[in-house]
This record gives structure tokens, sequence and C-alpha cells, in this order.
């Protein structure tokens, strides 16, 4: 089981809090691979901790899809379903509309100054390929607004969402599969808002999410078709 070389360093007061969060930020990076074999003794020493608070970051892991075991045999990163990652999608959509509807009459100058910085940044990543940091800033851009919703219960979910959905962007697509075109819907979010115009921001971000879906299984499936020759051809080779 290839361990990230870097570890942090991990308070003494707080390793339990610690090892969670970073065991689960090494799956979503992919630095932890889908299907990857964990081993508890291994984590431990790594993260210079006892088995106990690893295994209890383990099963919250595998309590929430991140992680999958099999009794007396083995532990390992959670292969990623594409069917349920469109899925979440369709959720995201539906709880993103609600949350900008909410938030938009809370959202002040600083807020929608820090959704435009978000879009510049994401520009300028997809604009040189750089895949996670073009996540990383379309996250901010949405958090922005989902933070200002008022319903706490709303967050959480969207926290546990958006961590599978950009977990499955590393794996799948390099860290986005976000387009010039979410930078555009994302320019016309923060137009509406500043009209007061909610129901059109709620509009556009619906739009754009559904349009990631659609890049999302379109790229699948031209990366399935692409397997499938590749096998095919593999298969009138002597």
């Amino acid at each position: 089981m290839p361990i990230p070389d870097v570890t942090p360093n991990l308070a003494r007061g707080t390793i339990r809090d610690e090892i969670y969060p970073t065991v689960r930020e090494w799956i979503i990076a992919g630095e932890l691979a889908p299907g990857e074999i964990l081993r508890d003794k291994e984590l431990a020493e790594r993260l210079g901790v006892s088995r106990t608070p690893v295994r209890e970051a383990l099963q919250r892991l595998k309590d929430e899809g991140f992680v999958q075991t099999e009794t007396n045999r083995w532990t390992r990163v959670a292969p990623i379903n594409v069917a349920a990652v469109s899925e979440i999608y369709q959720i995201v959509c539906a709880l993103e509309t609600v949350a900008i509807l909410a938030a938009g009459p809370h959202l002040t100058r600083e807020d929608l100054e820090a959704m435009t910085e978000a879009n510049g940044q994401l520009r300028v990543a997809l604009a040189n390929g750089m895949g996670a940091d073009a996540s990383d800033a379309d996250s901010r851009f949405h958090d922005a607004f989902v933070h200002k919703c008022g319903n706490s219960h709303l967050i959480r979910i969207m926290e546990d969402l958006r961590a599978k959905l950009r977990r499955a962007e590393i794996a799948y697509f390099g860290g986005a599969i976000v387009a010039a075109a979410s930078a555009d819907d994302h320019e016309q979010v923060i137009a509406a808002l500043k009209r007061g115009a909610y129901d059109e921001a709620a509009a556009v971000v619906r739009a754009n999410w559904d349009g990631s879906l659609e890049r999302l299984m379109r790229s699948q499936g031209a990366s399935d078709s692409q397997t499938g020759e590749d096998n095919s051809a593999g298969a009138r080779q002597p």
C-alpha cells in the first residue's frame, strides 16, 4: 500500500480528530487509489499513532462509502461507481437550487467578490490544464453561496456529496470535468444575483449542474468506447 511520503504532524490532543480527515483527503485526492488495499498497521506507523484510532477512522470512512471491507479478508478504498456519481450530481443540483434561493438575499458584496475571484481562478486553471486547481476553484465558487443559505443540515450534506464528486472528478478526469462553459455559467449566476434575480440565478445553477452531468456521461461513454476498441484490437492479435 503506497502511503503518501509527506504526512502531517498530528497534534497529540486531537489525534483521533485528525486521522479521519487526513486519510479521507488521501482518498479524495487519489493518493490512495480506488481498489487500494488499506492496512491499519501501515497507516498507523506512517501517521505515528496506534492502530485503534486508525480503525475508527476507517470505520467512519466505510460508513460514508469511501472504504469497503470484507470481514477478516481485506479493507480497501472503494471503487468509483459512475452510475452512483451521476445520482449524486442530480441530488447536488437540487440542493444547490434550494441553497441559492435561500442565500441570495443575504449575499454581501464581499461574497459576490469572492465568487468572482474563484471564477477567475477557475478560468486560469482550465486554461493551464490544472484539473485539481480547477476543481478547487469551482468548489469555492459554489461554497460561497451554499454556506450562506442558513441551513446547517444542507451545508453538511453538501460538503459530503461534493467530496465524493471531487474524488470522482480527480480519478476519472484529472480533477475536473468543468469546462469554459461552467465559468460562463458562473458569470451569469453572479450577474443575476447582483440584480436580485434569484430565480434566474437558480435556473443557471441547475443548467450548470445538468451540463456537468452531461459532460460526465459523455466522457465516460467515450472512455468505455475506447476501452472496447482497445480490447477488440487486442483480441485480434495472435
